[in-house]
């Protein structure tokens, strides 16, 4: 089976082919650091961080890098409006960004480079510019020729005539052509600056990116992700100006996945629908959060609503459940020894099934239907009176490889019951004995409002958390 992933750049599949036999260069843009991360921000942090898995389980080494953007306008109003200094305000929100993102289960990054870190190689990267005659200063400023460009619109599919029209710029006499954007901005009275050959400014958005893949990654790498957004101007930008200064590709494949709206709407300051992620798990579980983003393809809209999050918490509870109830029959599986053909076959099958559907082009939620077709099987296997803790443990161990790519199931660890609750357990089980039906729904109840939940199974009681 060989991956296949959708390049923007050429707008069809293509066969992944590394640049080095083993290994992966990967580099997604992070987050601006002025705020909490909402709930649209965590559709390409999971997404990506589902990608590196999967490459990890093809036994790929993958050298995953996520920027933080710790200086630009946005920080600069937003550090003014809270009194403190932009390095404050970056250190305040990209711990924020780090614990939001843990708790959705998202891996951390080989690294993550800062702006303000590598001042000195993006002043490089611009007097590169500038000495090839891609870049020109003007008033402090330094901009991006365009026009100098040839391929400048190659990722969007857009020619500069088309770019004049089709967005929206600032009227500015310090630029040659109204297409040519920032790499250099000269700084304000009372802003943070750096010294340049210029004078004193900071950089702009898009040079960045640039100066990292190269400084960090080399001057070409696999694969470059983001958000469908980011594919203009910001990944557009990004080629122009890597490109203009190594000759060589900036990435072979482009990934972006597509937008996420909430109840059918697209996510806008304006509408006051941009939920923080934050708030959002205080509500529902993580795993469900995630579970939900990953049953759409990425590269196809996805709505967010109470309904969807109760069909995506549902159905992730069916995958839970059946991981549990696998775990609670081991512990008095009658039989040892070898494990029969059809199941080991049928698992098989499925495991490939799950390998298939995300090489091509991951395809989440073709691969959890792969993972619910397992839950059958071990379903139907723990209606048996009688089971082989072999076969158990096989079903156990397929769902755990299956959940080390997609990160879906609870990562609560076992916990042992406080005494309390010990003992309402064994109050309940004597009520039952003595047919005292009344006392034995009470406890149930009482269980349950601080919940615990209690399954009457076979082989006894079994109790998980809510």
């Amino acid at each position: 089976m060989t991956l296949r992933m959708y390049n923007t750049l050429t707008r069809k599949k293509e066969e992944f082919v590394p640049l080095e036999p083993g290994k992966v260069k990967m580099y997604v843009c992070g987050p601006t650091v002025y705020n909490y991360i909402h709930i649209g921000n965590g559709r390409p942090v999971i997404f990506f961080d589902v990608v590196r898995r999967f490459l990890e389980s093809q036994n790929y080494e993958v050298t995953y890098i996520t920027n933080f953007t710790d200086v630009d306008d946005k920080m600069i109003r937003k550090a003014e409006e809270m009194a403190v200094t932009v390095p404050e305000l970056a250190e305040t929100f990209i711990a924020a960004f780090l614990e939001d993102i843990q708790t959705l289960g998202v891996h951390d990054a080989t690294l993550n480079p800062r702006v303000t870190e590598n001042i000195q190689e993006i002043i490089e990267f611009i007097a590169a510019l500038v000495e090839k005659g891609f870049a020109y200063e003007a008033r402090g400023d330094v901009y991006y020729r365009t026009t100098k460009f040839a391929e400048y619109g190659k990722l969007s599919h857009q020619n500069l005539e088309e770019l004049q029209y089709g967005i929206r710029i600032e009227v500015d006499d310090r630029k040659e052509n109204p297409q040519d954007f920032v790499l250099w901005k000269a700084a304000k009275p009372g802003e943070i600056y750096w010294d340049s050959p210029w004078g004193q400014g900071r950089p702009g958005w898009h040079i960045e990116c640039s100066a990292m893949v190269r400084k960090y990654l080399g001057e070409t790498i696999d694969i470059h992700g983001g958000g469908q957004d980011l594919t203009f101007p910001h990944h557009e930008c990004e080629i122009a100006q890597t490109e203009a200064v190594t000759g060589h590709p900036m990435a072979n494949y482009w990934l972006h996945n597509a937008f996420l709206n909430i109840d059918n709407e697209k996510m806008s300051k304006s509408l006051g629908n941009g939920i923080l992620i934050r708030d959002l798990v205080k509500q529902i579980k993580p795993e469900v959060f995630r579970f939900f983003m990953l049953s759409a393809h990425y590269r196809n809209p996805l709505n967010f609503s109470d309904e969807s999050l109760k069909q995506a918490a549902n159905a992730l509870e069916r995958i839970q459940n059946a991981n549990d109830n696998l775990k609670h029959r081991l512990a008095t599986a009658s039989i040892t020894g070898e494990i029969e053909a059809a199941h080991t076959e049928r698992v098989a099958a499925i495991a490939s099934q799950f390998v298939e559907k995300m090489n091509d082009d991951f395809n989440t939620p073709d691969a959890i239907t792969a993972v619910f077709d397992l839950v059958a099987e071990a379903n139907l296997y723990l209606q048996q009176e009688r089971v082989n803790a072999a076969a158990l443990r096989m079903f156990l161990d397929q769902l755990q490889v299956f959940d080390q790519t997609l990160g879906i199931l609870s990562k609560q660890a076992d916990e042992l019951l406080d005494e309390e609750i010990e003992q309402l357990i064994v109050d309940r089980t004597e009520a039952r004995k003595s047919k005292n039906w009344a006392r034995a729904d009470e406890i149930r109840d009482l269980l349950t409002e601080k919940g615990i939940f209690l399954e009457d199974t076979p082989q006894g009681i079994r109790w998980r958390r809510k």
